[in-house]
């Protein structure tokens, strides 16, 4: 991997359009568009920003949110902070690595294991499939 970019002139560089507005201005992908949401390939989820590892294929399921969603990150993976936009309290979940914003974490996830539910933009993960 090469070396994290340093301003957002380089991030511009880096990601795509889409990847850019959700990762450095905390923007939202449409729901149902992005290309992990039904995905069921095994792997490890890392952010698309600065490829750190975040969530395992194991512990994805299926919401029906439109989203990816995931019941627990990996340790020590994200950072989870107070989001008050757009109106709402909730919490944002960010690569703890590089910032990047991912989505949002809620409360409604599965019961049979954390209730966590992480709410993730397709666009900042890449999948590293298992071989």
């Amino acid at each position: 991997m090469n070396t994290m970019p340093k301003n957002e002139e380089e991030w511009k560089e880096k990601l795509s359009p889409e990847q850019y507005e959700v990762l450095r201005q905390k923007g939202t992908e449409r729901p149902f568009t992005g290309k992990y949401h039904d995905s069921h390939e095994k792997g490890m989820f890392t952010c698309a920003g600065c490829g750190a590892q975040l969530f395992s294929s194991d512990t994805k399921f299926e919401s029906g949110s439109g989203w990816p969603s995931f019941d627990r990150a990996l340790p020590g993976a994200v950072e989870l902070r107070d989001d008050s936009s757009m109106g709402m309290k909730r919490t944002e979940v960010v690569c703890a690595k590089c910032g990047g914003h991912l989505g949002h974490i809620f409360e409604d996830g599965p019961k049979e294991t954390t209730g966590k539910r992480f709410c993730i933009n397709s666009c900042a993960l890449d999948l590293k499939k298992d071989e």
